[in-house]
């Protein structure tokens, strides 16, 4: 039974030192809350013994050294009932009051500028500035508090938390694009950025592959063991080992599927299914073969492009041949052309679910060279498409020829007997 290489645990294992540091973290708190206490108790006599002594020292409203010590020290326990009852307030109801509070004061302070215009005696402009600052006042932090779940506080504490640490962009790598390994050369082009995560359980069924009895089976499984060792290698690539195994039971997609609901990371797979169960479910999906289709040289009606014949087609005088990248071509008149290279020109083009088709007829001007970037060789027959529309990964895309460079065929005909 084959396991996972002492490589690929040595790279793994640094992925999950976090977990552990945030056990050792989880067995200091206690010792952080005693201490915690400790200070805040500290704090509270601190403040007790502060006022006390302002009292005895400075003496206010004609009070003896004795009597304001008291009133001092009275003072700060009034301080500390209020610290006590504030401390089981909602998060809400405090973003409220002060709110609201802050809301009376100004209102309070308007009104003592309209009362300070008036003739009124300084005894009546004074009652009537502190009755409008402590009523505005207390009106302010009721109705503050009360209100307060309307502000929703979370909302604040979210906008804090995502300005201060960016979140950050995590890819959840399935079974299917590791065996296929294009993904690899995705990363070494550098199109793909952030965090490339791999699940335990999506390793966990590599490895099941891997142990497979099948040899086809067993070989698919190693070269995605092989594929996730190169990914690591590359400098510009975080490939990360998710120890989040999830408990609940069911297969690997929905597993996936649940993890990415959960962290909102999006999902690079070639499977199919897992695609348009994704999509339903409103995550973000990026699927290799799509990248693929997508990459494929545009063909146009009209263009000329020199293939391999290779077999005859459905109808009757039909040729097929392939591209580079697997694309089919059904040439009309070339069934007399098998295993020979002809010159075609295009007639349309069609998308199916198992990828494009092109269709076109053979050019009477067999002598005349087709443009660059338009000459097509026949791939092997790794390279055609299967029943799925997904394309080997053995297979390339063509490289355009460089500019002033003849085409030239790469299958020569062979020589009429």
């Amino acid at each position: 039974m084959s396991r996972i290489s002492p490589e690929l645990q040595g790279r793994a294992a640094p992925i999950s030192e976090p977990s552990r540091a945030k056990g050792s973290a989880g067995r200091s708190v206690p010792a952080r809350a005693r201490q915690a206490r400790w200070n805040l108790w500290a704090a509270r006599a601190l403040l007790l013994a502060c006022l006390s002594a302002l009292g005895y020292t400075l003496g206010p409203i004609g009070l003896g050294r004795v009597a304001a010590a008291g009133a001092g020290l009275l003072l700060a326990l009034a301080i500390l009932l209020a610290e006590q009852r504030l401390r089981r307030a909602a998060l809400s109801a405090l973003l409220g009051g002060a709110f609201g509070g802050i809301v009376g004061v100004f209102a309070a302070l308007l009104v003592a500028m309209v009362v300070s215009r008036t003739a009124e005696a300084e005894s009546t402009k004074s009652f009537i500035v502190y009755l409008a600052l402590l009523a505005l006042g207390f009106l302010g932090v009721t109705l503050g508090s009360g209100r307060g779940g309307e502000l929703r506080a979370e909302f604040f504490s979210r906008i804090v938390a995502e300005k201060s640490a960016p979140k950050e962009s995590v890819k959840l790598l399935d079974t299917s694009v590791l065996i296929d390994g294009r993904i690899a050369d995705i990363c070494d082009a550098q199109f793909l950025d952030g965090v490339l995560a791999v699940p335990q359980f999506v390793l966990h069924e590599l490895q099941l592959v891997a142990d497979s009895s099948d040899s086809l089976k067993r070989q698919r499984g190693r070269r995605g063991l092989e594929v996730l060792q190169r990914m690591q290698k590359m400098p510009q690539v975080e490939v990360r080992i998710l120890d989040d195994d999830s408990s609940q039971a069911g297969d690997v997609d929905h597993k996936l599927v649940e993890l990415a609901r959960r962290t909102g990371a999006k999902i690079v797979t070639n499977d199919f299914n897992l695609n348009k169960v994704a999509t339903v479910q409103g995550l973000s999906v990026l699927n290799v073969n799509q990248l693929a289709n997508a990459l494929k040289p545009a063909v146009l009606p009209g263009e000329s492009m020199r293939v391999l014949i290779l077999r005859e087609g459905k109808e009757p005088n039909q040729g097929v041949a392939y591209l580079d990248d697997g694309t089919m071509v059904v040439v009309d008149g070339a069934r007399r052309m098998i295993n020979k290279s002809a010159d075609v020109i295009v007639t349309s083009v069609h998308q199916t679910t198992a990828g494009k088709m092109i269709f076109g007829r053979l050019d009477e001007r067999g002598d005349t060279a087709s443009p660059p970037g338009r000459q097509a060789t026949a791939a092997a027959v790794g390279g055609r498409p299967d029943g799925a529309g997904r394309l080997d990964s053995t297979t390339r895309l063509p490289e355009p020829p460089l500019a002033g460079r003849l085409p030239r065929t790469i299958f020569p005909e062979p020589e009429a007997d």
